[in-house]
């Protein structure tokens, strides 16, 4: 029998797994258990305005003597977790000097200060204090904590000597309020007169062991799917009000959702941060227990594309091979792809007066929608554009500039998405 690309692919699990228990024989069982990612932010290196403000930046050297709490919100839960710190873009070692994990005051995203009591520190294979090498990655060790789905956390780090380079692995684009403050205030549980800043540093992800049932989603996205026009703090990007609906069933309550996306991020070429084929490796198929993927993104590559015939002819045909090659590398570990369609960015500056860069995007919504390369087809267009006009987004969707959503609009985009296929 020949498969089709629509034919349901039966997961080969990359997840990594929690120890094997054994038969009174000796014998491995199937572990009950594995890990899966439950909160993830795309690395990318730190553009000079993004940098933490002074003091806390200096010529050489980046949070010397700087204490950085963050907040952030996962997706599923659990009883135990662990976090990574990214150091995917240094060139030197970062040295953490002190992590503490809390729980911030009220649940709230963006907190400063944390519940008196719940702050506990974090090692690394036993110590305190580590050292990320440079271009790599550090995992925790385990930490027991009681983890509702969709918990904020708070995650402290003290940096005695800081990095020792400008070169600082971030995620600008967090939408959520993060604290910095000289000294060493990891135990502390508020921090009056620290600098806020709206950008998470250094950590990348965190996961839990989770039922063999419990599997991710991840997202690939630009600033539409990072949230640019949501709120700061309220979490109500459209991956995150996607979470808010897939919880309240049970059906889907244990999906956990990994938003690996970047304001001005491009599938072919490296923008705010690397291309999709370069990062897909490393943001999706190495990630713990993802078995589908959601590609939205294409729309920064037509409209950085010069608006000429040959130009948008050649960046379309490049998409849709490119397109190809993620089903193709994820279909091989076993991970469903579904395809949504680019929104609509008449009288955006990306609009050009000839259109061509609108011919461009339609040409490839329709490779989409017909092609049968995808699993599945999420027609995001169709559901926020202005049917008396398809080349603009509805007005009361649009945040103003004619390409982002506001909060109600990415609500749509988040009802869009047929529970069934994430179950």
């Amino acid at each position: 029998m020949h498969l089709t690309r629509r034919t349901v692919i039966v997961a080969a699990t990359s997840a990594l797994s929690a120890p094997n228990s054994a038969h009174a024989d000796g014998s491995s069982a199937r572990p009950s258990s594995h890990w899966v990612n439950t909160w993830t932010a795309m690395p990318q290196l730190t553009e000079p305005g993004n940098l933490p403000p002074a003091p806390f930046t200096g010529t050489r050297s980046v949070l010397a003597d700087t204490t950085l709490r963050q907040t952030l919100r996962v997706t599923t839960g659990g009883r135990t977790l662990r976090l990574r710190f990214s150091n995917a873009y240094g060139d030197t070692p970062l040295p953490l000097t002190a992590v503490t994990l809390a729980l911030p005051q009220d649940g709230r995203a963006g907190a400063s200060a944390i519940v008196p009591g719940s702050g506990r520190p974090v090692t690394f294979a036993g110590r305190v204090s580590a050292a990320v090498p440079v271009g790599a990655q550090l995992v925790s060790d385990p930490l027991d904590l009681d983890l509702p789905a969709a918990s904020v956390l708070t995650v402290t780090t003290y940096l005695a000597t800081g990095q020792p380079s400008l070169a600082l692995t971030s995620h600008p684009g967090s939408r959520t309020t993060s604290y910095l403050q000289l000294g060493d205030h990891t135990q502390d549980e508020d921090l009056p007169g620290a600098t806020p800043v709206d950008h998470w540093y250094l950590l990348s992800d965190v996961e839990v062991p989770a039922p063999r049932t419990t599997t991710a989603v991840a997202i690939l996205g630009d600033s539409l799917t990072d949230g640019r026009g949501s709120t700061t703090n309220a979490n109500d990007r459209w991956p995150d009000q996607l979470y808010d609906r897939l919880r309240a069933h049970p059906a889907t309550a244990g999906v956990a959702i990994l938003n690996q996306a970047a304001g001005g991020n491009r599938v072919l070429n490296d923008g705010l941060g690397p291309n999709v084929l370069a990062r897909l490796d490393r943001d999706v198929l190495s990630r713990s227990g993802v078995t589908r993927l959601i590609v939205f993104e294409g729309v920064n590559d037509i409209g950085t594309a010069e608006a000429t015939p040959a130009a948008q002819h050649q960046v379309t045909e490049d998409l849709l091979a490119a397109y190809d090659q993620i089903v193709v590398r994820a279909h091989a570990q076993g991970i469903r792809v579904y395809g949504a369609t680019l929104l609509p960015f008449g009288g955006n500056t990306y609009d050009d007066p000839a259109g061509e860069r609108e011919l461009s995007r339609r040409a490839v919504n329709t490779w989409i929608r017909t092609s049968g390369h995808f699993d599945a087809v999420l027609d995001f267009d169709r559901a926020v554009r202005d049917p008396a006009d398809p080349r603009r987004l509805l007005e009361s969707l649009q945040v103003g500039d004619w390409l982002h959503l506001n909060p109600v609009g990415y609500g749509v985009l988040a009802a869009t998405v047929p529970a069934g296929l994430l179950s």
